[in-house]
């Protein structure tokens, strides 16, 4: 029987993420209770981190094999400029490792720039993974095709270098491509969309969503600012934040959520919960933060939106609690639908907030006569090659759709980014939504 110390290491690496993934487990299910909030904050972030650093450990070895190890032997491997590389692609991993960390350390009204580079790097390494494993991938499939695979030569050696430099290049082409496209602000998307049921005069009205801001590491005041001056230019009736607005606690990064404190909608600002704001395990401190800034939380409640035109004319906006509060076991918080919609009948329309995708789905198989859910979460996928895995795992990835017939799901691509300041095949999106009577 082989021991631990006989495994190479990618296994050692495998082993130990399992360890740490067995140990989140095991602290959601039996400790979750057990501990105050700021200890619980502290384990879960440490457990996450350490589970995507052994992870990423495995790939890490790759990449240095693939772009460092595959050189030794060449003539250049005794030169100046290839130590220089090594160091290059030791720092470039070892920030890409430390970026999971910054949330415990690094979170202040604006973005560190040590953060925003370990960010980078990460997005970076994620790209290059991705064209390491499919330019092998296709390498392997040649040789296998040309009957080649057992025989070695020049032209071999030739292919075996042509591969890490093609992904290198590439890499970085789409790295320096998805940071411009990230720095740019918010496309503002307009959508019209009919809501059965809707007083004839409550036509037009006009609700702004955003979502997935994720104030923290890489984002801070500055871009937050830029949002609500581009909110208010809109001129909404309502302005709706549907999750994940920040990654830290509240009393760390309170400076940088003033500028929330200028929405002024005058039929309301309300939030509901993304499952970042469970990350953080400091809801309740959330909630009145946002409270001062005359932002309602909606806590699996909801409010009558009154015609502005005619008192007896309403819309029902209810708001659900994000879906991984009950993974946590987040004491008094949890997706209810019942309680959320309680007091709106079909008579009226109803509009819900839910910050997942898979939350709208079991919503709607709840209740069919739910006339429009609003979500976020999937940030479109925001960096390639993430889309298709964001596509797969959501029930509804981006856009607009049509459930039934008098049922539409809108799913924001996301306000901001999470972490990672890179978007590709993606863009930050500010909706604003033309709610139209029938």
């Amino acid at each position: 029987m082989i021991s631990f110390k006989q495994l190479p290491i990618e296994a050692k690496a495998a082993v130990a993420a399992g360890v740490v993934f067995f140990s989140m487990m095991l602290s959601r299910s039996y400790l979750a209770e057990k501990l105050d909030f700021r200890t619980r904050r502290w384990l879960l972030r440490l457990q996450m981190a350490l589970f995507a650093n052994t992870l990423m450990l495995m790939g890490s070895l790759h990449v240095w094999r693939s772009t460092v190890t595959t050189f030794t032997r060449s003539s250049a491997a005794s030169s100046f400029c290839f130590m220089l590389w090594k160091i290059a692609v030791f720092m470039f991993l070892a920030l890409a490792h430390s970026s999971f960390f910054t949330l415990l350390f690094l979170v202040a009204e604006e973005p560190y720039f040590f953060s925003l580079a370990a960010y980078t790097c990460l997005g970076a390494y994620i790209i290059l993974i991705f064209f390491l494993f499919t330019l092998g991938s296709v390498e392997q499939a040649y040789k296998f095709l040309t009957g080649r695979g057992a025989k070695a030569g020049t032209g071999n050696k030739n292919r075996t270098a042509l591969k890490p430099v093609l992904a290198v290049l590439l890499t970085v082409v789409l790295t320096v491509v998805g940071l411009l496209n990230a720095s740019q602000p918010p496309t503002v998307n307009s959508v019209e969309i009919p809501v059965h049921k809707l007083p004839s005069t409550m036509n037009n009205l006009k609700v702004v969503l955003l979502s997935d801001i994720h104030l923290g590491p890489t984002v801070g005041k500055t871009k937050l600012a830029m949002i609500v001056r581009m909110v208010k230019a809109l001129k909404p009736d309502i302005t709706v934040i549907v999750g994940d607005l920040s990654d830290a606690e509240a009393k760390i990064i309170r400076p940088a959520v003033e500028p929330l404190g200028e929405l002024d909608s005058p039929l309301g600002t309300y939030f509901v919960t993304g499952n970042h704001e469970y990350y953080t395990s400091d809801v309740s401190n959330w909630f009145e933060l946002l409270k001062s800034f005359n932002i309602q939380p909606l806590h699996n409640e909801n409010v009558k939106i009154v015609s502005p035109r005619s008192t007896s004319d309403w819309f029902c906006l209810a708001g659900v609690d994000d879906i991984e509060a009950d993974v946590l076991r987040y004491s008094g918080h949890g997706m209810d639908l019942k309680k959320a919609l309680r007091g709106c009948s079909s008579e009226h329309a109803i509009v819900l907030l839910a910050h997942q995708p898979i939350a709208a789905k079991w919503a709607l198989q709840e209740r069919p006569d739910i006339n429009l859910i609003l979500s976020g979460h999937t940030h479109g996928g925001q960096i390639f090659p993430l889309n298709a895995g964001a596509y797969l795992l959501n029930p509804f990835f981006v856009g607009l759709y049509q459930v039934g017939q008098n049922t539409f799901v809108y799913v924001s691509p996301g306000t901001m980014y999470y972490g990672i300041p890179m978007r590709l095949g993606s863009r930050a999106e500010i909706t604003e939504i033309i709610l139209r009577s029938p």
